[in-house]
């Protein structure tokens, strides 16, 4: 009897905590959800917000060293550094530990990093406007 080969990437299935993720997630402005070999990943355009890791409980999400760091070292059970993506700093976030407010301020913060200036300003401006979005309409 011949044996089938397993593609060499399996996609995880999402544990149960995955779906407050995606809420968070898809809530923010032009954010898709996609499907990759490896899992579920969440897109602003063509760039990565966020994706569920290899274990099926971590959501891995782009952010900066110092914050990831600090992060890390207050909450070692929910948060640690995994890496590199494209020179970007990847934080580690363990679905089953983390606060949904702490979870949606990590994915708010990477999507002002990812998202273009003319999709923030989009933002700002039907959610009445964000000092912080404000200041970029000036330039």
């Amino acid at each position: 009897m011949a044996s089938r080969s397993s593609p060499p990437y399996r996609a995880r299935k999402p544990s149960i905590w995955f779906e407050v993720a995606r809420r968070a997630a898809l809530a923010l402005p032009g954010v898709e959800e996609r499907v990759s070999p490896t899992g579920p990943v969440f897109r602003i355009g063509r760039r990565r917000l966020a994706w569920l890791d290899e274990d099926g409980v971590s959501l891995l999400v782009p952010i900066g060293a110092d914050e990831g760091e600090m992060l890390s070292e207050a909450e070692p059970r929910t948060f640690s550094m995994a890496g590199q993506t494209g020179g970007c700093p990847l934080l580690r976030v363990h679905l089953a530990f983390v606060a949904e407010a702490s979870l949606r301020r990590i994915l708010e913060q990477a999507w002002r990093d990812r998202a273009s200036k003319q999709l923030q300003l989009l933002a700002a401006r039907a959610s009445g406007g964000d000092p912080e979005l404000s200041e970029a309409e000036e330039l």
